[in-house]
C-alpha cells in the first residue's frame, strides 16, 4: 500500500465492527515497548544514533521471518507534512508524540493497518497490534510473534531484576500496554460512569480518551488500559484487564436494558433525533458529531436503527476528524469550512447505507 493510500483512506482493520463483544468494545490494542542495548533512548540520541536504530529495525522488518507474518511498509516522519501526520494520529497508527516531537522517527505499517511499529518514539521500538472487538489474547499472541522475531536479530535492553528497560519508568518490566476502546453511552446517560472510573483507578488500570493520555472521551468512547508493567507478568496484566473490562461490559449492557425498560420513548427519541440531524444537518462541529454518532451507534446496537452498519460508524470516527477532513479536501480549512464539510461527508456516507 502506498503512502497516499494509508493517508487518504479511512478504513483500518479495527473498524470492521466484527469481533467478540463488538457492540461495546470497538477495538483492542496491544503495545510492546522495547529498546536496543547500548543505544541511547530516543530523547537523548543524536540524529546519527537515531538513524542507526531506524536502519536496524528496517532490516529486521525485511527478513523473510517478518514477511511471513506480515509485510510492512516504512513511512519516515520527515517525509510527511503536519497534516499527513495528523491523519495517521487520527487513525491511531502513530502517537501524537511521534508526530510532534520525534527526530528521525518512522512507522512501519501492515497493509490492513492491524500492525503499526513506531520507531524512535519514546522508545526505540513500539510494536502495536489492533484488532476489532474484544480480543486481548489474540492481540498479545500477534504482538508476541513480532517481538520474538526482533529478539532474534537485535539485543534488547534487559535487566534480570527489572525486566525490559524503557524510557518511561511506568513501562519498565514487561513493557506491554494493553487497552480496549469501550463505547459506554448508557453508563454516561445513567450517570454511573464517574463511580466506575473511580473504582478502576484503584485496581491498577487507567481510563483515557479516544487518543490516549490527555485526550477527551469524545462520543462516550473510553480507552481502558493497564497502568503498571513492573512486577506483573504478561498473563497477570492481561487477566486483570480482561476481568475488569468484562465487568464494565456487563454494567453497560445492564444500563442499556434499564434505559429500554424505563425510558424507552426518551431513548428512542434521542437516538432518532441524532440520526435525523446527521442525515440532514448542513453544518456540525466535531464534538456534536461525536455525540450524535454515539447515539446512532447505540441505536444500531439496540436494533432501533436498522439500515446503518457499525462499520460505517467506526469509519466516520476517522472521517470526521479535522486532519482527515482537510486531507480529503486537499487544502487547509477554517473551522467553519470543516463543520460544513463534516456535515456533508456524514450525510453522504449515511445515504450510501440507506440505499444499500
Amino acid at each position: 500500500m502506498s503512502l497516499q493510500q494509508f493517508i487518504e483512506h479511512p478504513w483500518s482493520n479495527w473498524m470492521k465492527g466484527v469481533g467478540p463483544d463488538s457492540d461495546i468494545v470497538i477495538s483492542t490494542r496491544l503495545r510492546i515497548a522495547r529498546n536496543l542495548q547500548h543505544h541511547p533512548f530516543p530523547l537523548l540520541a543524536t540524529d546519527t544514533q537515531a538513524e542507526e536504530v531506524v536502519r536496524k529495525v528496517s532490516e529486521v522488518c525485511r527478513t523473510d521471518a517478518m514477511k511471513k507474518i506480515t509485510p510492512l511498509e516504512m513511512i519516515r516522519m520527515d517525509q510527511l507534512n503536519a497534516l499527513e501526520k495528523r491523519v495517521l494520529v487520527e487513525k491511531h497508527l502513530i502517537s501524537p508524540n511521534l508526530a510532534e516531537e520525534s527526530r528521525k522517527g518512522a512507522v512501519l505499517l501492515s497493509s490492513d493497518q492491524s500492525v503499526s511499529i513506531m520507531v524512535n518514539e519514546e522508545d526505540h521500538i513500539r510494536i502495536q497490534v489492533f484488532l476489532p472487538g474484544f480480543q486481548l489474547t489474540e492481540a498479545w499472541e500477534a504482538g508476541s510473534r513480532i517481538d520474538d522475531i526482533f529478539e532474534k536479530y537485535v539485543n534488547y535492553a534487559f535487566d534480570e531484576q527489572r525486566g525490559y528497560l524503557t524510557s518511561c519508568p511506568t513501562n519498565v518490566g514487561t513493557g506491554i500496554r494493553a487497552s480496549v476502546m469501550l463505547h459506554l453511552p448508557a453508563l454516561v446517560m445513567t450517570q454511573q460512569i464517574s463511580r466506575i472510573l473511580q473504582a478502576i483507578n484503584q485496581v491498577g488500570l487507567v481510563v483515557r480518551g479516544l487518543y490516549g493520555e490527555g485526550s477527551e472521551a469524545l462520543g462516550n468512547l473510553f480507552q481502558l488500559s493497564n497502568q503498571v508493567t513492573l512486577g506483573m507478568s504478561e498473563n497477570d496484566i492481561l487477566s486483570n484487564l480482561y476481568s475488569v473490562a468484562k465487568q464494565i461490559i456487563e454494567q453497560e449492557r445492564a444500563a442499556r436494558r434499564y434505559l429500554q425498560e424505563n425510558s424507552r420513548t426518551a431513548l428512542e427519541d434521542r437516538i432518532c433525533r441524532s440520526y435525523g440531524i446527521l442525515l440532514y444537518a448542513r453544518t456540525v462541529e466535531s464534538k456534536e458529531a461525536a455525540q450524535r454518532l454515539s447515539d446512532v451507534r447505540l441505536g444500531i446496537d439496540l436494533g432501533i436503527i436498522k439500515n446503518v452498519s457499525a462499520f460505517t460508524l467506526n469509519e466516520l470516527l476517522v472521517m470526521t476528524q479535522p486532519g482527515f477532513l482537510q486531507q480529503h479536501a486537499g487544502q487547509k480549512l477554517t473551522p467553519e469550512q470543516r463543520d460544513e464539510r463534516r456535515a456533508r461527508l456524514i450525510r453522504e456516507r449515511l445515504s450510501v447505507d440507506q440505499r444499500s
